[in-house]
C-alpha cells in the first residue's frame, strides 16, 4: 500500500500515460495522442517504471507490448482515471454545445442501428464536439445481459441500451422505444404474394443468433401451434442478415423498427407476421449515482427525446402498417 510520501511524488498524469502507452501499444502514438513528444512519454515511463518497480512495457519490433505487472494494473488505473474524470467532470458546469467530452454506449447491433442515427443528428445540431464510441454488447445467458449491468458499473460505458425491463433498482431506467417483428425478406419474394402460416412454415428461415443456436422465440410460438420451421441459417448479426436477406430466398423475423430504418438500403421488406410474436421494450440504463454526473444525465436525456422523436428532436415513431 501507498504511504503518505508515495502519494505526495505521485504525478496523476503518469497513469493518464500508463493508459495511453497500454492502449496505443507503441510511445509515438502514445505521444500523439497526449500532444507530447515521444521522450517526454519515455521519461514519464522511466518515473512511473521506478515508481512501481517494474518495466512494465517491453519494446517489440512493432511497438510495446506490458508485462504481467502493467495488465495487472490496467484495470485498477482505468477505474481510477473513470473516476476522476467523473468527478471533474461534475465539478465543471456543464455546457454541450462547447463540450469535448466523449461517452461509450454499449448496445447489441439491432439496437444501436436504431437509436445511433436520431442520436448523431441530435448531436450535430445540439453538440457538436462531443464524442461517442459505440460498444457492442451482446446477450447472456437467459438474456438478462449481466456483461451489461458489469460493464455500466465498471465504468466500461456510461449508458446501456438493452431489450430488458430485468433492470436492477440501482440504475436509472428510460424506455426509448417499443419495439416488436414483422418478417423480412428480398424484395419481389414469393411469399408477399401468399403470406399464411402454412407458407411460413414451409419457407428456409434465417435466425439472427450470436451463438448459432437454431431456435429462437419464433420456434417457441409456432410450437404452441404444433408447427416447426426449417432454420437453414444462423447468422451473429442483424445488418449481416439483411444483406444476406437481399440476396437470397431466406425470411427472417427481424425487428419493425430495424427493418423500416435500413432494409430498404438493401432491396428488403417485412410484412406482418402470420402468427403472434412477442413484444419488447428497449431502454437506456445508466447507474442512478453516474446520473450526478450532468453531462451523462444530459445525453440520457438526449438519447431518449431523439429516438423517440419527442419534439426538440428529429427522430420519428416508425408506421406499423402492412409492408408490401
Amino acid at each position: 500500500m501507498m504511504n503518505e510520501i508515495d502519494l505526495s511524488r505521485t504525478d496523476l498524469n503518469l497513469l493518464v500515460l500508463f493508459e495511453a502507452v497500454l492502449e496505443e501499444g507503441h510511445v509515438g502514438r502514445a505521444a500523439d495522442r497526449l500532444s507530447l513528444t515521444p521522450s517526454a512519454v519515455s521519461h514519464g515511463l522511466g518515473r512511473l517504471r521506478r515508481f512501481l518497480d517494474d518495466p512494465l512495457f517491453l519494446r517489440t519490433p512493432k511497438g510495446v507490448v506490458p508485462t504481467a505487472r502493467a495488465t495487472e494494473l490496467a484495470a485498477p488505473i482505468a477505474d481510477i482515471l473513470a473516476r476522476v474524470r467523473s468527478v471533474m467532470a461534475t465539478a465543471a458546469p456543464f455546457d454541450p454545445s462547447t463540450s469535448t467530452r466523449r461517452f461509450t454506449i454499449g448496445a447489441p447491433d439491432g439496437a444501436s442501428a436504431v437509436a445511433l442515427h436520431p442520436l448523431l443528428a441530435e448531436l450535430s445540431r445540439t453538440a457538436p464536439h462531443i464524442d461517442i464510441g459505440v460498444r457492442q454488447i451482446l446477450p447472456a445467458p437467459a438474456r438478462v445481459w449481466q456483461s451489461a449491468v458489469a460493464d455500466l458499473e465498471a465504468r466500461a460505458m456510461d449508458i446501456a441500451i438493452i431489450p430488458s425491463d430485468d433492470i436492477p433498482p440501482r440504475f436509472e431506467k428510460r424506455c426509448i422505444y417499443e419495439e416488436d417483428f414483422v418478417i423480412a425478406m428480398r424484395r419481389g419474394h414469393a411469399f408477399a404474394r401468399n403470406p399464411t402460416l402454412e407458407r411460413y412454415c414451409e419457407m428456409e428461415h434465417l435466425v439472427v443468433s450470436y451463438g448459432g443456436d437454431p431456435y429462437g422465440f419464433v420456434d417457441e410460438s409456432l410450437a404452441t401451434l404444433g408447427r416447426v420451421r426449417r432454420i437453414a441459417l444462423t447468422v451473429p448479426n442483424f445488418m449481416f442478415a439483411l444483406a444476406i436477406i437481399a440476396e437470397s430466398d431466406f425470411i427472417s423475423a427481424l425487428p419493425r423498427r430495424f427493418i423500416a430504418m435500413h432494409a430498404a438500403r438493401f432491396g428488403v421488406v417485412g410484412l406482418d407476421a402470420p402468427l403472434a410474436l412477442p413484444g419488447f421494450r428497449v431502454n437506456a440504463i445508466a447507474p442512478k449515482v453516474a446520473m450526478l454526473d450532468a453531462g451523462l444525465a444530459w445525453l440520457f436525456d438526449l438519447l431518449a427525446r431523439a429516438v423517440q422523436g419527442e419534439p426538440g428532436s428529429r427522430g420519428s415513431r416508425p408506421s406499423r402498417k402492412r409492408r408490401p
